[in-house]
C-alpha cells in the first residue's frame, strides 16, 4: 500500500467567516470551485453542489487562505429542528494534513456553543470527528459511491 506523503507548509490560520450576503464575488467563486474541485472531480461524485443551503439566511460559511487561494472550508447550517449542521468540509489537496479541517471544526463548534450538532461524515472521517465529541446516530449509507454516516453531538 502507497502512501501518499503530505506536503507541511506555512499557512496563516486566520479563519474568515460570512453570511452569503456577506460573501464578495472572488470569494464565493473560490469557495465553489474548491468544493466541486474535491468533492466533484477529485472524488468523483457529480452531485448537485449547488443545493440552495448556501444562501439560507442562518448559513455561516467559514474558510481559511493562502493568499487569495481559499484552501480549507466548511459552513454551518440552521436546521428546522433547531439543530446546526456541519457541511462540506473540504481541504485543498495540496494543504492536507496542516490541520486546517481540525482548525475550522473547532471554531465552527465554538460558534454553535451548545447547541445540537449533526452532520454526514464520509465514512473513514467518523474518527476525525469523533475527537470533536461526534457519534453515529445511524446506519452507513451510499452517497454518490462513498460510504457516509450520520452523527452527532449533543451539548
Amino acid at each position: 500500500m502507497s502512501r501518499r506523503k503530505l506536503r507541511r507548509v506555512e499557512i496563516d490560520r486566520t479563519i474568515h467567516s460570512a453570511s452569503f450576503g456577506e460573501l464578495d464575488a472572488a470569494t464565493l467563486y473560490a469557495l465553489l470551485k474548491l468544493r466541486t474541485d474535491v468533492f466533484v472531480v477529485e472524488q468523483g461524485d457529480p452531485y448537485p453542489e449547488l443545493d440552495g443551503r448556501d444562501t439560507e439566511p442562518g448559513t455561516v460559511h467559514l474558510w481559511m487562505a493562502r493568499g487569495s487561494d481559499l484552501i480549507a472550508y466548511l459552513r454551518i447550517l440552521d436546521e428546522p429542528d433547531g439543530a446546526a449542521r456541519i457541511g462540506r468540509v473540504v481541504v485543498a489537496a495540496d494543504a492536507r494534513g496542516n490541520g486546517l479541517a481540525g482548525d475550522l471544526m473547532s471554531a465552527a463548534l465554538d460558534m454553535i456553543g451548545n447547541r445540537r450538532c449533526v452532520l454526514e461524515a464520509q465514512t473513514p472521517l467518523t474518527q476525525f470527528y469523533a475527537r470533536y465529541g461526534f457519534v453515529p446516530t445511524g446506519p452507513e449509507y451510499d452517497e454518490g459511491g462513498i460510504r457516509h454516516i450520520p452523527m452527532a453531538r449533543d451539548r
